[in-house]
């Protein structure tokens, strides 16, 4: 039997010596990173083609000299920023899409003011988005539109397609977007009828605060944010783990408050009625019957989403009616799949295979 060799007095002080410098090594970046300013995100160049209320419409110029024909309308989530599909170079879907030579338009939304309260989904679904398709429409020359809507902007994307089924949708991609509500898990429990009187939150404080969203949020993982922090601590001393760090942070707690109106009918017809799946949903008095969907369809699922579980999200390729369709379960999480180091490598190039030759 070997004898295991015991650490000599000069391996220990050396070990020692590593220790002292890292955490003066930490303690230095620790009072770099509070004494500077947040990081600048959403800097790729960009127009400002509408801003009407909640709604802001963008046009990225080009950043190729061959653009393919047909525009591509992104359609963000009503509770978060457009900005974490154009973080910083080289980390922005939006940068990654203007070189692949899309030409690139976007619906984001600003907060609700408080006169807005009474914001409906129709208001979304009839008004805002044929609004900025229109726009678009005008602004490239086009007469087809491709649209991608990321989580509930996915639910909205789907909503507009199924009623608007003459309507000029050439192509339609969906990330990780809810159908079957009952699946999900959280969301359900804190949004139970028998304990959450939806009505009485709305009457009395009209919109929805960003703070009831965000805590919502973090009660799926109720100990991610101080997991998070230990795991910055432990890592300050790497600029580009910070750096990394302080952009999603900055997004992940920059959340929208919600129109009243508009959550109340999330709660009762999706969360509580869950009519998407069930095929009973209506908008504005119109049916949307995913069913009555025939375009070309993506729709990019994270394998460990824990906002909208894949139980949530893979009833979409069966309800819908396209011939055309497809689904890709893609590792990473609900954010990771379309932004950061994932992203780049999995979800990027497969949006750009799958809608370049669709977009002559």
């Amino acid at each position: 039997m070997t004898a295991t060799a015991q650490p000599t007095f000069p391996d220990i002080a050396g070990r020692i010596q590593q220790e002292v410098q890292r955490a003066i090594q930490r303690s230095i970046k620790g009072v770099e990173y509070f004494n500077s300013s947040a990081p600048v995100l959403g800097t790729t160049p960009k127009d400002v083609l509408a801003s009407r209320g909640t709604m802001n419409l963008y046009h990225y110029r080009p950043l190729a000299d061959e653009i393919y024909r047909v525009p591509l309308l992104i359609v963000m989530a009503t509770t978060n920023r457009g900005y974490i599909l154009d973080m910083v170079p080289g980390q922005s879907l939006i940068e990654f899409l203007l070189k692949r030579g899309f030409d690139v338009y976007m619906l984001d939304w600003s907060a609700p003011r408080p006169d807005e309260k009474n914001l409906r989904m129709e208001d979304y679904v009839l008004d805002f988005i044929p609004d900025c398709v229109r726009r678009v429409q005008e602004d490239s020359g086009v007469d087809d539109i491709n649209i991608v809507g990321y989580c509930f902007g996915g639910v909205l994307s789907l909503l507009y397609a199924s009623i608007f089924q003459q309507g000029p949708l050439r192509n339609l991609v969906c990330f990780t977007t809810p159908i079957d509500f009952r699946q999900m898990t959280l969301f359900q429990n804190f949004s139970d009828k028998r304990y959450f009187d939806v009505d009485q939150l709305v009457d009395g404080v009209g919109n929805v605060p960003p703070e009831l969203i965000l805590s919502s949020f973090e009660m799926l993982r109720p100990a991610s944010r101080a997991v998070s922090q230990v795991q910055l601590w432990e890592n300050i001393w790497n600029d580009e783990y910070v750096k990394s760090y302080r952009m999603f942070d900055r997004w992940a707690t920059d959340t929208l408050p919600l129109a009243g109106e508009y959550f109340r009918q999330i709660t009762k017809d999706l969360m509580w009625g869950n009519k998407l799946y069930e095929g009973t949903m209506t908008v504005g008095g119109y049916p949307a019957d995913l069913s009555k969907i025939t375009v070309p369809l993506l729709h990019a699922v994270a394998e460990h989403d824990h906002i909208v579980p894949y139980d949530a999200a893979r009833h979409l390729i069966a309800k819908i009616g396209s011939a055309e369709k497809e689904e890709v379960i893609l590792k990473g999480g609900h954010v990771s799949l379309v932004a950061g180091a994932n992203a780049v490598k999995r979800l990027w190039p497969k949006l750009d295979s799958w809608l370049s030759e669709r977009s002559v």
